[in-house]
């Protein structure tokens, strides 16, 4: 893991690995003034598991975001951590249609339709 350059932030779309329970990747939600100057973001996870069942999950295909892997977006487990447990650099930022598909699911997530 690099060390972050002096004025560095994670910016709205980026994809990094979150150190939760264990490394996983997460896509950086919250607009890029609050990413800049607050000490937290707010992000989207990314799982492995699809759920076919569960309309909640955006898929996310192989390559967008330098992802290696079919993937899924759990636009309902949005979620805040500190900027800390982001690994810098960025793995690779989200296509902009994949992006608009997510934030479309988390509003209807939380109940903004």
């Amino acid at each position: 893991m690099a060390a972050a350059p002096v004025g560095w932030y994670p910016m709205r779309g980026e994809v990094y690995i979150v150190q939760l329970d264990k490394p996983r990747p997460a896509i950086v939600f919250s607009i890029d003034p609050i990413n800049k100057f607050a000490l937290d973001v707010c992000v989207v996870g990314i799982t492995t598991v699809e759920r076919r069942s569960f309309s909640m999950r955006v898929p996310i295909q192989k390559g967008d975001a330098h992802l290696n892997f079919n993937c899924w977006a759990n636009c309902d487990q949005v979620t805040t951590l500190e900027k800390t447990l982001l690994r810098y650099p960025p793995i690779g930022v989200l296509s902009t249609a994949t992006f608009a598909r997510i934030a479309e699911q988390v509003r209807i997530c939380l109940g903004f339709l």
